[in-house]
Formats: structure tokens, sequence, C-alpha cells
């Protein structure tokens, strides 16, 4: 039962080394692959030195066109997604991501932050379903429609199936864990516009549904 790891990153090479420390030493992996979605700077190579699959795609193409491509590139039947600017990641966290959906417990699992940083833990104690942590059977993933197009609405997409297939979606705490904001990555205002690109990209898929 083949499992792969899939982080999707976009000029992420100051944070994927930390996550992909994690990865390359958790034994509820079997691969993982980093996804460059039209990085301009080192994520691609940073993510090497790992030891890692590396895709490169260009231009951007959004994350849900960068998890697609990820999934494309292994052969594995099970699929957990894990973002680049995590901070705290352990190897429990990860497997206590796949293990539901290996064991049947879960068609799909979707983790939310705890005890990590109170912005994180509350934004995802409000919206569950924005998620990008989560483990899945391939199959469910390809029965997903338009997902390559979706950019930052994958989670809603995502989360959509789920409910129309009426899948068993099980939520995992994941204690400690928690990511960088982007206004800390870019600065406030970038980092301020980048969120408003990201939200509208969600209520744009949400809208079409």
């Amino acid at each position: 039962m083949k499992v792969a790891a899939v982080v999707p990153a976009y000029n992420e090479e100051r944070t994927i080394g930390r996550v992909l420390s994690t990865l390359v030493k958790c034994r509820a992996v079997d691969e993982v692959v980093v996804v460059s979605d039209g990085s301009t700077d080192g994520t691609a190579e940073v993510a090497r030195s790992f030891g890692v699959r590396v895709v490169e795609l260009q231009p951007n193409q959004g994350k849900g066109a960068a998890m697609c491509a990820g999934v494309a590139a292994t052969d594995a039947p099970f699929i957990v997604f894990l973002d680049a600017d995590l901070v705290g990641l352990r190897e429990e966290h990860v497997t206590d991501l796949i293990l539901p959906v290996i064991q049947g417990e879960a068609d799909m699992t979707v983790g939310t932050f705890s005890g990590g940083r109170l912005a994180t833990d509350l934004a995802q104690a409000i919206t569950p379903f924005l998620s990008g942590l989560r483990a899945l059977r391939r199959q469910v993933l390809e029965e997903v429609p338009s997902l390559e197009v979706s950019r930052y609405g994958v989670e809603v997409a995502l989360t959509r199936h789920a409910r129309r297939q009426r899948l068993r979606v099980k939520e995992v705490p994941l204690p400690g864990l928690t990511h960088v904001m982007k206004e800390e990555k870019l600065g406030f205002w970038a980092g301020f516009q980048a969120r408003l690109r990201m939200y509208w990209d969600i209520l744009r898929h949400g809208l079409r549904a």
C-alpha cells in the first residue's frame, strides 16, 4: 500500500526544507513529490537536496494544477497533501493523517491546526474545509471534476465532492502545527493582497458549483 506525500510549493525555499526533513524520515510515506509551481527562487533546488522527486511547472499554474501534477508523477494508491510552509511538522502528524484512509476508516482526512498559533488555529476552526492538509485514496482524487483549474479553490472542490458523494471525511487535529502566514512571507501589504487573491479564487470556484 504505497503512500506518496505531495507538496505543492510556490517560492518556499525558506520553509520547505523543514517539511521535507520530516517527510523523508516518515515511515508511513514511501515517496515524496514536490511540485514547484512556477517558483522563481530556490524551491526546486532545496527540494532536490533532500533526494525527493521534483516536478517543475512553468509558468505558475495554481495550487490545483500543482496537486494534480504531483499525483501524476507517482503511481501510489494513497496520497497525502502537505503545504510547503508548515512549521512544527512531526512524523506523527503525517501518520495520523494517513492511517484512517489506509485502514478503511475514512475516505478522506482533513488536518486541522491545534495548539500551534492562535491566528492559524482560529482560522482553521472557522473554516476547516479550507485546510490543505489531506489524505485520500487516489481513486477519490481522480473523480473530482476540474481540479486542475481550481487554483486556490482546490480545497473547496475536494470538500464539495466529498459532500456530494457522501464520502466519509474525518477531521484530524494536528497538535503544535502551524504555518507561515502570507503577511509574514511577503510583508503586510503584499501578503494582504495575496490573501485577497486567494480568497477570490476560493469564492470564484464556490460560485461555479
